[in-house]
């Protein structure tokens, strides 16, 4: 006879087993200690929370013989007995999967009338009930109106917004939560060391996380990994067997995040994912890391269930990144989780993560629009010099270029393309609270300074960087050996324009945000 599963053989027999849902204990206890038990139930929340198992422990419960009620299912009864063995006559438990139809409600209907054979309450325990049709519900909802004193109901499901008002109101509702990483990681303890197997808690908080707070696949990946009961279950081994990648990697991964370097970045994916690590699960490890980053962020580490060590590390690295480029980061690399189908390149879909999470800096900062060549002024990630004194600046010329870059970044939170046109400019002079942009290249001129919208942007950045608000003028920099009305470009056929005579003139209105132009 083949050995039975971990989670059937540690499925709680009694109310002081179960983890994670003591809130749902007391209340169904406390009922049962005043004899107020209900005659309709409804248990919800996500998989291998524990919704059957309570039920199959109220059915005991309500049916045991023991005199003492806290002493409720005592398992050692006739009814307990034949409960656990699936055997007890008035325990019927219905999948809703499989039994869809009005004419399944109807056959229920009919049955229920009869009395208990062996106990006092005939216990109907209904399995994601949310797949009955709207005929069915329609059927079960006579019943639940007007139930036998003899029978109590208990219905159960994942999709609780998939029930019918008229159904919930008739039951008494119960939420049943997820398992903290600790309530898991304790429990799969609590096995290992009384099936006298070894193993680091490291492991086990592995395990505990690939569970995403199920107890039941928590327990099912522990007895996918035990393989050789003398074998010591490490961290290594739990990662190697659920292909998830080393806490370093995900580490070494958000650093390279942090630090904005992409080739880094990239190295890092290409060896976890060569070593071995599965790429959705490495995906989800550098969401959870990031997530964590986050909370600390805005909330505080103590809000985290983490080590100190953990703690202290997502207080660090919160303090290195802006908030909009985190929750980025976050969210490009859950659609890439989400959207992951494998393939010939499985880590793709990270190193396209990583390239989203990093843009800000090393991406947008290069110009989209093709039919502007990149004029041969100084780029602007080298300080221009200043082409005339301050007057009554209020924050120095200088100290705006050598800024730029950061201005650049903060142009980003509003409109994305926005730096890849103002990387064009560089700070002539300020006047009072006036700062004065100026560009050689009448293409970018000309996306900027028609347009009000686009200079407000920049004002916005230059605000977020220097606390203080300042204006923005757009200026046509004249070039060397060149008359003053003839505009730099890279362009033959426009410079000729210019030496005839000619100039630029907007014909087309753009009321988008600075940049959306890429043709």
């Amino acid at each position: 006879m083949p050995e039975q599963a971990l989670y059937l053989k540690w499925r709680p027999a009694t109310f002081d087993d179960v983890v994670g849902q003591e809130h749902i204990v007391r209340t169904l206890r406390n009922a049962l200690k005043a004899g107020r038990v209900r005659h309709a139930y409804l248990f919800s929340g996500p998989r291998g929370t524990g919704k059957t198992t309570m039920a199959r422990l109220l059915a005991k419960a309500v049916n045991c013989r023991d005199p003492e009620p806290n002493n409720r299912p005592c398992n050692k009864c006739a009814a307990c007995i034949a409960v656990n063995e699936g055997r007890y006559l008035d325990l019927i438990e219905i999948d809703a999967a499989t039994h869809t139809g009005v004419d399944d409600v109807r056959d229920l209907r009919e049955k229920i009338a009869f009395t208990p054979g062996e106990g006092q309450y005939k216990i109907y325990i209904i399995d994601e009930v949310h797949r009955f049709s709207g005929s069915a519900f329609d059927a079960l909802l006579k019943t639940l109106e007007e139930p036998p004193d003899h029978a109590i109901f208990v219905l159960a499901t994942t999709e609780i917004d998939k029930v019918p008002a008229t159904i919930k109101s008739r039951c008494l509702q119960f939420e049943f939560r997820r398992m903290s990483l600790n309530e898991a990681t304790d429990r799969l303890q609590e096995i290992v060391d009384s099936e006298g197997l070894k193993s680091e808690r490291e492991a086990l908080e592995i395990i505990a996380r690939h569970g995403t707070g199920s107890m039941r696949d928590s327990i099912s990946l522990l007895d996918q990994i035990i393989t050789d009961p003398n074998e010591a279950l490490t961290a290594a081994l739990a990662q190697k067997v659920l292909g998830s990648a080393g806490s370093e990697a995900t580490r070494a991964l958000v650093e390279t995040i942090l630090a904005q370097d992409t080739a880094a970045g990239l190295r890092v994916i290409n060896e976890a994912v060569d070593g071995g690590a599965d790429p959705r699960q490495f995906g989800q490890q550098v969401v959870e890391h990031l997530r964590n980053v986050l909370i600390a962020q805005t909330a505080g580490a103590e809000m985290l269930e983490a080590s100190q060590e953990d703690k202290a590390l997502y207080s660090a690295q919160s303090q290195q990144i802006d908030r909009a480029m985190l929750v980025q980061a976050i969210r490009a690399f859950n659609d890439a989780i989400n959207n992951y189908r494998g393939g010939w390149q499985p880590q793709l879909t990270l190193e396209l993560a990583l390239m989203d999470s990093v843009r800000p800096i090393e991406d947008t900062f290069v110009s989209v629009a093709p039919a502007a060549p990149r004029s041969a002024a100084a780029p602007a990630q080298q300080s221009a010099p200043v082409l005339a004194s301050d007057v009554n600046a209020t924050v120095p010329a200088q100290t705006i270029q050598s800024q730029w870059i950061t201005v650049l970044k903060a142009m980003y939170r509003y409109n994305k393309q926005s730096p890849s046109v103002m990387e064009n400019f560089h700070v002539q002079r300020v006047e009072g609270g006036v700062v004065y942009l100026a560009t050689d290249n009448v293409i970018f001129y000309e996306r900027v300074n028609p347009f009000p919208e686009k200079k407000l942007i920049v004002e916005r950045a230059l605000a977020d960087v220097f606390k203080t608000p300042l204006k923005v003028q757009i200026v046509l920099s004249a070039v060397a050996g060149s008359s003053d009305d003839q505009p730099k470009t890279d362009d033959p056929l426009l410079s000729e324009a210019f030496k005839r005579g000619g100039k630029i003139r907007q014909t087309e209105v753009d009321d988008t945000d600075p940049g959306d132009d890429e043709d």
